[in-house]
């Protein structure tokens, strides 16, 4: 999505909240009466509703998301479900270490949801956006990440020699034993 229809959708926030309330959804992992054959309990993701007033951060209330709350809510909900097509295509935001969650909520409002999408930002855009510091952590992050792929594409690479090497070596000492065994049998006849 480019940044003119995101900035559609904050407007739209804009237009439709309910003054003084602000909601969120996300997914919160339940733990179910369920357990997998190894004994570990199986979770399952729920969408839930946050939804809190503006002056007062204190009350908050917290329940799963359910069609009255999609209904009063539909901007918050499609932001929502955009978030989850979006981290489907790149590495999560809460999974970069390098940036806190106020910094996470920062990129998601402005329609960035995943690392390699950060990452991507123009500088131009970055700065519009604000996000000229979080866009450079991405960048370094992205680049050391590929620096290990590579460095453990390598090390594969090397097992896979090494196994073969060791195959070979087994089977030149094979050939010199049968060798040895044949000239024995050349002489004895």
């Amino acid at each position: 999505m480019d940044f003119a229809t995101y900035q559609n959708l904050i407007d739209q926030t804009k237009q439709h909240c309910d003054d003084g309330v602000i909601a969120k959804f996300y997914d919160r992992l339940i733990k179910t009466d369920q357990t997998t054959k190894d004994g570990l309990p199986i979770f399952k993701s729920i969408c839930y509703c946050e939804i809190r007033l503006r002056d007062n951060t204190s009350e908050i209330f917290d329940q799963p998301a359910d069609s009255e709350k999609i209904n009063r809510f539909p901007v918050e909900y499609a932001r929502y479900q955009l978030a989850q097509t979006k981290t489907k295509d790149g590495t999560p935001l809460e999974e970069f270490a390098f940036l806190r969650s106020s910094e996470i909520e920062a990129c998601k409002y402005r329609g960035v949801f995943s690392v390699e999408e950060l990452a991507d930002l123009s500088d131009e855009h970055a700065a519009e956006l604000g996000l000229k510091e979080e866009v450079i952590k991405a960048r370094q992050f992205i680049t050391q990440s590929r620096k290990i792929k590579q460095g453990m594409d390598f090390a594969t690479q090397e097992k896979k020699y090494l196994k073969q090497i060791s195959e070979l070596k087994a089977e030149l000492a094979s050939l010199k034993k049968s060798s040895k065994r044949r000239k024995k049998d050349e002489i004895n006849s």
